[in-house]
């Protein structure tokens, strides 16, 4: 009869200090969630004792502290929301690691702020509320804040749900809902909201029918040719040129307008002149970085990489000049009302308050930004350097057109639009191109393959078809956030209106 293996048995020892060990792993594990929310609430607090040491001798002290608690708040959901969009492309093509995306976008969103966030903002953001039809300052500054509030809940709420949404559409519908129960339904603008409405719409659309377009070029003229490094030379130099150009009228119509008075024409001449120059120096570059590269589509991958870089860069500091006002706007509007006991159409922002802003905007984007870079960059659907190449290029050309037709758009929808737009040509092209078709079977008789095989249709959309349950719930976020933020401001107000009055 044979014997049978004896059973290794861990001393006690052995066991307690596995345990120990498990014990460690779960605390860090834990720790490393809730990091986050503790440095977050310290920011919270150095913010509101700093507005206190501000205003310590001021009118409408309390008031003040309360509002840059909140503008703070909101400050730190446009990091962890809005600012994703300007490098999840870069990141979900693999053209900038993580790390690098969060450095770089925090560094050019604080830059575009305090460089070109304005010295001067309104007061109501996209003119919804009239300011004579409140007439008291209190109830004015109530509103303010309450409409502030109700934003930043609404964005936090988006961003644990895995939403990217518009802090502009948050902020506006905050001070619908809060100006509606202060002032009545006759002291909203209702031409602007159906304005806004309309650019529900009109931005993803725009944002993704472009971004497409360029897809379609990409693949065209460079992707499905022979010769693919020797088109790439000669079109890769145009498209940059076509990109420092948009982002340069982007800059000049959304960041530098708000320090100098540029107008449309303007802005698109200093795109024309900066796209020349961007041409005439990548022209050497291009040629360059293609010497010695294979003639194959990992080898282009790497001519998109550092224009993706600048692209991202660019993005994040005209959205640091032209959304810092989400935060900031509301709050100087409290500041102002609170001390010289008065409503303004237009006041200065304070030094601090733009701190605050761009500070909260930053520590926002670093703490909370990762989870919705993943979304937008990896999990909506697959981007390679050319894809998010276009998405970058469609958000600022986007902004250009959109202000040249008078339409009001979001960012957020414009780059989330354009992820969508290169998923579902993606789609479209993989089963009806015919140049994709002939490629292939010239590719196989190079080759000497017998047959092209054909991919089965479940494959297909499993390869390529842009996620439905995100677009669902996108798209849902998209529609209920200025009703949602309008029902919330309205709520917040009575019971600030108790509590202050």
């Amino acid at each position: 009869m044979a014997k049978s293996t004896p059973k290794l048995v861990k001393p006690t020892l052995d066991k307690d200090l596995d345990k120990i060990t498990f014990v460690e792993e779960a605390t860090q594990h834990v720790s490393r969630t809730y990091a986050p929310l503790g440095i977050g609430l310290i920011f919270l607090i150095l913010a509101t004792l700093f507005a206190g040491l501000y205003g310590m001798n001021q009118p409408g002290a309390i008031m003040v502290v309360s509002a840059a608690a909140i503008g703070a708040y909101m400050a730190m959901n446009i990091g962890a929301n809005d600012v994703t969009n300007n490098v999840g492309p870069a990141v979900g093509s693999r053209a900038m690691t993580m790390t690098t995306a969060l450095i770089i976008a925090a560094i050019f969103e604080t830059a575009g702020a305090m460089i070109a966030g304005g010295d001067v903002v309104s007061t109501i953001s996209k003119g919804i509320v009239d300011p004579a039809q409140v007439g008291d300052p209190t109830v004015f500054s109530l509103a303010m804040m309450a409409a502030l509030l109700s934003s930043a809940l609404w964005v936090n709420l988006a961003t644990w749900l895995g939403a990217p949404v518009s802090t502009t559409h948050a902020v506006v519908g905050g001070v619908m809902g809060s100006g509606i129960v202060a002032a009545g339904f006759g002291a909203i603008n209702w031409e602007s909201m159906v304005g806004i409405a309309a650019s529900w719409v009109i931005s993803p659309l725009l944002g993704g029918v472009i971004a497409a377009l360029f897809l379609a070029f990409i693949k065209e003229f460079i992707i499905y040719r022979q010769d693919k490094i020797g088109a790439a030379r000669r079109w890769v130099p145009v498209l940059n040129a076509v990109m420092v150009g948009s982002f340069a009228a982007y800059l000049a119509l959304k960041g530098l307008n708000k320090v100098i008075t540029i107008n449309l024409l303007t802005a698109l001449l200093i795109g024309l002149v900066c796209g020349g120059l961007a041409w005439l120096a990548s022209v050497p570059l291009i040629r360059r970085q293609a010497i010695g590269l294979e003639n194959r589509n990992q080898s282009l991958r790497k001519l998109f990489r550092l224009p993706l870089i600048m692209s991202a860069a660019l993005l994040s500091f005209a959205h640091g000049a032209n959304d810092v006002a989400n935060a900031i706007g509301p709050l100087s509007a409290i500041v102002h009302s609170a001390q010289a006991h008065e409503i303004a159409a237009e006041v200065q922002i304070p030094l601090w308050v733009m701190v605050i802003g761009a500070a909260g905007i930053s520590l926002g984007l670093l703490l909370f930004g990762p989870r919705l870079i993943r979304l937008v960059g990896e999990q909506i659907t697959k981007l390679n350097p050319m894809r998010a190449f276009c998405v970058a290029l469609s958000a600022a050309l986007t902004v250009i057109v959109a202000s040249w037709l008078g339409l009001p758009v979001s960012s957020t929808h414009i780059a989330v639009g354009a992820v969508f737009g290169v998923g579902f040509f993606r789609e479209w092209y993989t089963r009806n191109s015919k140049r994709r078709i002939a490629y292939m079977r010239m590719k196989a008789d190079h080759w000497e393959i017998e047959d092209v095989p054909e991919r089965n249709p479940d494959e297909l959309r499993r390869r390529y078809l842009v996620r439905r349950s995100h677009f669902m719930t996108i798209v849902a976020a998209w529609i209920i956030t200025v009703p949602a933020s309008a029902g919330l401001a309205a709520l917040l107000y009575w019971v600030m209106y108790l509590l202050f009055l």
